[in-house]
């Protein structure tokens, strides 16, 4: 048995340095949205400066909120100096981190011309700002991932449970790894990560090979081991998918199940969150050879380079929410009907290109991401199915 109390320091550690993951982007090309299919949302003169809000989280007292805040107004304004002839006047409101907050701005944002409101970044805030400005045809493009606020004039720009299992289910399957076991944390998140990874097994076809929980505690992860790997091996599972991360329990229940036979070698781990970060995490052997999700590695670099050249730091995780969303309304801008930022119009089959990949919203309120499949190779992330460039081709 590992020493524990070491693993447990490992994770801790870990959880005070991790980061959600950032990305990188050039404007997509529009659909043609006739003025019958509009749906719902503004009418706007595109021969004019259209007013875009941003809901940022600053204010909080929280220093991480202030950082995150001014990251995501300097990747809007990053966005806006490449749109070329598209004239966006961004007006910038503090949220605080508080739902009441952001519903009390988005107000004032719809009062002084508001066309499309971006942001705010939590979920409860997002959900009270889009009950606020649906009277005024508002539609939202929120900077969380939460799919329980996604639906009627609310979008959630963050990549989903949804969309990460639902491409590591179909490149599982495609590679002949169709019985799959789910083990997942007692928490609300992972359970939520259960649930897509099932759904995800439903569409394409996958066979269940079981389904397990575990208290996320030091003796939560020692006394699930026994049931997971033995249900595992009476159920011939081909790959075990943890919806676990490398900030918590994820290095810990790893280590212990490949210490009791289960692993790379002979059954495959998958990851529903990142392996790569912190970048420490990538010296763990237990997490060699795990496939994981991520944006295309080539897409973030860019991003990071620009973003470190015109501001002099790099971007803070979740700033190319803030690129992307104004890419995507500076494109339907750019198409000059005044129908552009329309239910319809937003969820155009051909999507965008964002610094993340190409992504696309949804009627629902969801989205689809274009993700990478990679895998952690002698301590360094090696893509092994790379992210698709369009819509209708591999992963979609």
């Amino acid at each position: 048995m590992p020493d524990m109390t070491m693993f447990t320091r490992k994770a801790r550690r870990w959880a005070a340095r991790t980061l959600v993951a950032a990305t990188c982007l050039v404007l997509a090309a529009c659909d043609t949205i006739p003025l019958s299919s509009a749906g719902t949302g503004p009418r706007i003169d595109t021969g004019r400066p259209v007013v875009v809000a941003l809901l940022v989280p600053s204010g909080s007292g929280q220093a991480s909120d202030d950082f995150l805040a001014q990251g995501l107004e300097n990747a809007a304004r990053l966005a806006i100096a490449d749109l070329g002839g598209v004239q966006i006047d961004l007006k910038v409101y503090s949220t605080a981190g508080n739902s009441q907050r952001a519903a009390d701005v988005a107000a004032q944002a719809v009062n002084d011309g508001a066309k499309i409101i971006l942001g705010p970044l939590y979920a409860g805030s997002a959900a009270s700002v889009g009950v606020t400005v649906a009277p005024s045809n508002i539609n939202v493009l929120a900077f969380s991932n939460n799919t329980d606020i996604a639906g009627g004039n609310v979008y959630v720009l963050g990549n989903t449970f949804e969309n990460t299992a639902d491409r590591l289910v179909r490149y599982a399957v495609a590679n002949g790894k169709n019985k799959i076991m789910i083990v997942n944390g007692q928490d609300t998140a992972e359970q939520k990560g259960r649930a897509a990874i099932a759904a995800a097994m439903a569409r394409y076809g996958a066979t269940s090979a079981g389904s397990t929980s575990f208290e996320l505690s030091q003796n939560g992860i020692i006394n699930a081991i026994p049931t997971i790997t033995q249900t595992a091996r009476s159920n011939g599972a081909q790959a075990v998918f943890l919806t676990s991360g490398t900030a918590a329990a994820l290095p810990v229940l790893t280590q212990l199940l490949a210490d009791n036979g289960l692993g790379s070698a002979s059954t495959q781990f998958i990851g529903l969150q990142r392996w790569d970060i912190p970048a420490n995490a990538r010296e763990l052997s237990s997490l060699q050879g795990g496939w994981f999700a991520m944006p295309s590695p080539g897409l973030a670099a860019t991003y990071n380079a620009r973003y470190t050249q015109a501001y002099g730091s790099s971007p803070p995780p979740l700033s190319e929410l803030a690129y992307d969303g104004i890419a995507a309304v500076g494109a339907l801008i750019a198409s000059g009907k005044s129908n552009a930022l329309t239910g319809a119009a937003l969820t155009q089959s051909t999507g965008f290109a964002g610094v993340s990949g190409i992504f696309r919203l949804r009627s629902d309120g969801t989205n689809e991401r274009g993700l990478a499949i990679a895998m952690i190779s002698d301590k360094q992330v090696k893509v092994i199915d790379p992210a698709p460039r369009s819509f209708g081709g591999a992963g979609f």
